[in-house]
């Protein structure tokens, strides 16, 4: 069972509009063991929160359009429960109390001693950690033990499992080949009341034509040739328990009006027979193809695919969640050293940040045969960049990846002030407006270059080139702050 690893440094997010104090805070919070993310307003730090896993969140009272507890109040909306604390130049009563009554960890007035800010932070972020691993002690077969990582996106699906596995309603599991489905289903099964008892899986897509129907229903003594004796389909013998139907878009038109009749009645007759069998199943369907558009084809039955569309689950690719690389590859590496009689390995910060740099197509499987891969032909205890094929690692987005993550995060741009100021009208100056794009990518991403890079269509290492070769620092202060915030986590 996968479970989590402690992150070797936490995430602090500095979220004050004022530059003067985000450089003074970054400085401060810098001797910590921690990445310090900079970003000047609350849209920036919920862009940030939503593409990495954030301990806490240190935040000014007063910002331009929405508070420090406005913020507070949208993170714990999107399921990011962090300690929070509260900076303020107006110290009153009335706000102490209401700071307190939301749940604030700490309320801290200007002007700022940085010893008392430094230990605030500290004493928040072994806050945080005790109550996950409460959390986590209270539970053990939470789902959030099944998947390395603790990014927003993988929260809320833990959530919705938990949720889902409570009801007897049908589950449809949605993602692209390799990011998980099938461990989402089996999640949803050891969560359920019916834990104990079977749990039958069938993939829709590796049966032979011929014999579909007769592993899903059974057949009868002679129903064909070669049927010697009546055998049990994967139906009956998943009675009482659970049905995993693996990339049922795959299932035969001609089998999709049996399987219809399967989840409205829970009755079916085996082949070649005329008995009518009656089994109560929990039924657990996978696809990696966007079923509506299938029925918009005539590929599947839009009957089906409502009986199927009951209760939905997305997994999302692991593009949307690069801040879970790390700790699935950190996981990999000592299983595939485990697996091939290999010495313990480790991954370079190095190889690490190739790593991140990859958009992963093949998402969670390809990140996990890349390490194995490496764990194998490495001749040390440390894996390097040398030891990845680069070949594979898909660090410059496909056209169709690029244009969905930029839609993706088309508001992140809008989030930040230097998007706003932009080039001046009429500038059609191109390494102007270039600078004025890479100091908005950085600030709406906190300070992360690969993160910003992939805003910006780049690879990485291209827009590392583009920073080193500037001789002049992107325009406007927050992209310092930024960019000394990705030197500090770097």
């Amino acid at each position: 069972m996968i479970t989590h690893e402690t992150r070797p440094m936490s995430t602090v997010l500095v979220v004050d509009d004022d530059d003067d104090v985000r450089r003074a805070l970054h400085r401060v919070l810098t001797p910590l063991p921690a990445d310090v993310v900079c970003v000047a307003d609350a849209p920036a730090a919920l862009q940030v929160s939503r593409h990495r896993a954030v301990d806490v969140v240190v935040a000014d009272y007063k910002m331009p359009d929405l508070t420090g507890l406005d913020l507070l109040a949208l993170l714990r909306k999107e399921g990011v429960s962090v300690p929070f604390i509260l900076i303020t130049g107006y110290g009153t009563v009335d706000n102490a109390i209401r700071a307190t009554r939301a749940g604030v960890a700490a309320f801290l007035q200007k002007p700022l001693d940085p010893s008392g800010v430094r230990g605030a932070v500290a004493q928040a972020v072994e806050q945080g950690r005790i109550e996950r691993e409460l959390r986590v002690g209270r539970d053990a077969t939470s789902p959030a033990r099944r998947f390395l990582g603790d990014t927003p996106v993988v929260r809320r699906l833990c959530g919705q499992i938990e949720r889902a596995a409570q009801s007897t309603s049908t589950v449809l599991i949605e993602g692209e080949s390799g990011t998980g489905k099938e461990l989402v289903a089996q999640a949803v099964h050891d969560l359920s009341p019916r834990r104990q008892l079977p749990f039958v899986r069938i993939n829709c897509a590796a049966l032979p034509d011929g014999l579909v129907e007769s592993a899903l229903f059974g057949h009868e003594r002679g129903a064909f040739t070669g049927a010697m004796r009546r055998v049990d389909g994967a139906f009956t013998r998943a009675n009482t328990g659970s049905i995993l139907l693996d990339e049922v878009s795959e299932m035969r038109p001609e089998l999709q009006a049996k399987m219809l009749r399967v989840l409205q009645e829970r009755e079916f007759e085996r082949v070649g027979g005329s008995e009518v069998l009656q089994v109560d199943v929990r039924i657990i369907a996978t696809t990696n193809r966007d079923l509506r558009l299938a029925v918009d084809r005539g590929d599947f039955r839009q009957d089906l695919y409502y009986r199927l569309n009951v209760l939905r689950l997305r997994v999302p690719p692991l593009r949307d969640r690069i801040a879970d690389v790390v700790p699935l590859a950190r996981y990999f590496a000592v299983q595939a050293a485990v697996a091939h009689g290999r010495a313990e390995q480790t991954i370079s910060e190095e190889a690490l940040v190739l790593l991140q740099a990859g958009l992963w197509p093949g998402n969670v499987r390809e990140l996990k045969h890349a390490v194995e891969r490496a764990v194998v032909l490495a001749d040390g205890p440390v894996l390097l960049p040398e030891h990845f094929d680069l070949d594979t690692i898909s660090a410059e987005p496909p056209p169709a990846h690029r244009e969905a993550h930029r839609e993706a995060h088309h508001e992140a741009p809008r989030a930040s002030h230097a998007a706003a100021r932009g080039p001046a009208p009429g500038d059609f100056n191109l390494a102007t407006a270039e600078r004025a794009l890479i100091a908005a990518a950085l600030e709406a991403t906190g300070g992360n270059r690969t993160q910003a890079a992939h805003l910006l269509g780049l690879h990485p290492r291209t827009l590392r080139k583009k920073l080193n070769r500037r001789d002049d620092p992107a325009p406007g202060g927050p992209a310092d702050d930024a960019a000394g915030g990705a030197r500090a986590g770097a």
